[in-house]
């Protein structure tokens, strides 16, 4: 029997005619039906991008090359395990996007490069953990410090895996999240705005999470332990006995308000007998004066305070006035006072005054204008007071600052001439990235002379890598002096390590930067910004540790009669014992 054959109308297409019914497809199986879901994505689960491995693994490697200072095998890790992170994150990235040009490559493609990867990258890690520790081993040896075990490098293995573990499981959780919202989104919006407004609506609820949950509450909780800290009392810090420091006998200030830097502080100064033995002659009991956050209320009234202080000790007859712009905690370096004191065989008047309580990163990052105005008030209010006796009758006023207290003593002057006109001498260990006049300075060196050890020939402003160099100086004698050392990451940080290869490490090199050294754009910032964490825990003279390096800058400024190199370095000696 013959079948009759309906041609299909012009124009139909191919999916219409497929739905009219026909003796093989019933028409319960050809009547419209509803889109099919989309498939189930595995995220969380999902396979690592090839590109992203690859790119992991090249800046897993890089994270072992030298910078600055040496670093813990546990540091290590964490380094390595974020910066491979970044590499996996941009490599991910760029083969999403090299699919969305091209489309997918084919599987052939992928498997050859994957098996090429599985080749390259055991090898290419293997090396650069034996350079990596070799480089490790060497950085100690320059900096003087002791090397680590061998066995330490596969702690670091181990760390780097647990850390970049972590990242990427926090990555991708954040991925399922958009890709949750944007299935919600897809119901009154189309696809592509749903993705765009789910990645969008993740960020912003991401950042806010770790702005207000994480940072917020690391603030609080770190002013909570510093409130805490600053509130108790080291170990052997007992109230003087003398009427010629703060917090003793007859003194304005309460011993209950210095905090526990200005206890330390006031109670740290060397015995009369000590101060003899090391002059050769008799000395005099030195004056400490100090004032806390709660020993007044204002700023103002603080350095007022001070001031009244001075005159009740009788500070301003002694040969030396130093005004010290503490570190946020208002910790000073005892070897700083310690230093000037043995020098003048305690013919001298020390003073500071605290403007928080919180460590100098944390005050430093939270409000930098603490530091600027705490400084500006003391300081002012002893120049003016200073300023009022005869010139013939005044003591040497010198200032000190080191680390962030160096940031407060240039925001009080504003110019390096105004710097130089302030005192009799300044001295400044370790000034941060954000200093203006250092910053002026250095930009205005001497053609030829390196960033880390500039010359300035304009003004009366020594810089110093390496504190020895103070010792032979020709000419007369400076008014301020940067001491400076060429591996402290807290002055050779800055933002533009990010993409611009920084001038120390073009040209020659200062003796202790390794010259296995390399810029890398990104790496070689994250590197410098975590040494900061450690950079006080190496020998004095490397990293942000100067220490008993005061002496030189002192007898660079303000030598007393008779003082000599010989002298400094057996006073250098007396201090780091």
């Amino acid at each position: 029997m013959l079948r009759k054959v309906v041609a299909s109308p012009p124009g139909w297409s191919a999916a219409l005619r497929s739905r009219i019914p026909s003796p093989r497809r019933p028409l319960e199986e050809a009547s419209l039906t509803r889109p099919a879901p989309p498939a189930r994505r595995r995220i969380v689960r999902s396979s690592l991008s090839v590109t992203g491995v690859g790119l992991a693994a090249v800046f897993y490697c890089l994270s072992f090359t030298p910078s600055l200072l040496p670093r813990a095998w546990f540091l290590q890790g964490v380094v390595a395990g974020i910066t491979a992170s970044m590499g996996y994150a941009l490599g991910a990235a760029v083969g999403a996007l090299a699919r969305r040009l091209h489309g997918p490559f084919h599987r052939r493609t992928v498997l050859i490069a994957w098996a090429m990867l599985a080749a390259v990258i055991p090898v290419m890690v293997v090396i650069f953990l034996w350079l990596g520790t070799r480089w490790q081993r060497d950085l100690r040896v320059r900096l003087g410090m002791q090397p680590v075990p061998e066995y330490d490098v596969a702690r670091t293995v181990g760390a780097s895996l647990l850390t970049f573990g972590m990242l990427l499981l926090i990555a991708r959780l954040l991925r399922l999240s958009t890709y949750g919202c944007a299935l919600l989104l897809r119901r009154v919006v189309p696809q592509r705005a749903a993705y765009c407004a789910g990645t969008l609506v993740v960020a912003v609820l991401a950042y806010s999470a770790f702005d207000n949950l994480l940072i917020a509450n690391l603030f609080t909780t770190v002013d909570r332990l510093a409130a805490v800290e600053n509130s108790g009392t080291g170990n052997g810090v007992t109230v003087p006995a003398s009427t010629l420091r703060s917090g003793g006998p007859r003194s304005l200030v309460a011993w209950d308000s210095l905090g526990r830097q200005g206890r330390a502080f006031v109670a740290g100064t060397p015995k009369v007998e000590e101060l003899s033995t090391f002059a050769g002659r008799p000395a005099q009991e030195p004056i400490r004066v100090y004032a806390g956050l709660t020993s007044a209320e204002t700023l103002h009234e603080r350095a007022a305070l001070v001031v009244k202080e001075m005159d009740r000790t009788g500070a301003f007859d002694r040969a030396v006035v130093a005004v010290i712009t503490p570190t946020g905690t208002g910790w000073i370096d005892n070897r700083v006072p310690r230093s000037l004191e043995y020098m003048y065989a305690g013919d001298t008047a020390l003073v500071s005054m605290q403007y928080s309580y919180l460590p100098s990163f944390f005050a430093f990052m939270g409000d930098r204008s603490e530091v600027a105005d705490a400084a500006e008030a003391l300081i002012g209010a002893v120049r003016a007071r200073w300023a009022m006796m005869p010139a013939g009758t005044r003591p040497r006023l010198l200032l000190f600052g080191e680390s962030l207290g160096t940031y407060g003593m240039e925001m009080t002057f504003g110019t390096p001439e105004r710097l130089v006109d302030g005192a009799d001498g300044a001295l400044l260990l370790g000034p941060t990235f954000a200093n203006p006049t250092h910053r002026a300075l250095t930009l205005g060196r001497a053609p030829g002379s390196p960033i880390w050890d500039p010359t300035y020939p304009d003004l009366p402003v020594e810089f110093a890598d390496d504190a020895a160099e103070l010792r032979d100086l020709a000419g007369p004698r400076p008014r301020v002096v940067y001491l400076q050392n060429a591996t402290d990451p807290v002055v050779w940080w800055s933002w533009d390590l990010l993409w611009q290869k920084p001038q120390w490490l073009i040209g020659q090199r200062a003796p202790d930067v390794t010259p296995d050294m390399h810029w890398y754009p990104g790496i070689t910032f994250w590197q410098i910004s975590c040494d900061m964490v450690f950079s006080n825990q190496v020998p004095t003279g490397h990293g942000h540790s100067y220490r008993s390096e005061t002496v030189d800058g002192w007898a660079a400024l303000a030598p007393p009669p008779g003082w000599t190199t010989a002298d400094s370095i057996r006073l250098r000696a007396l201090l780091d014992g």
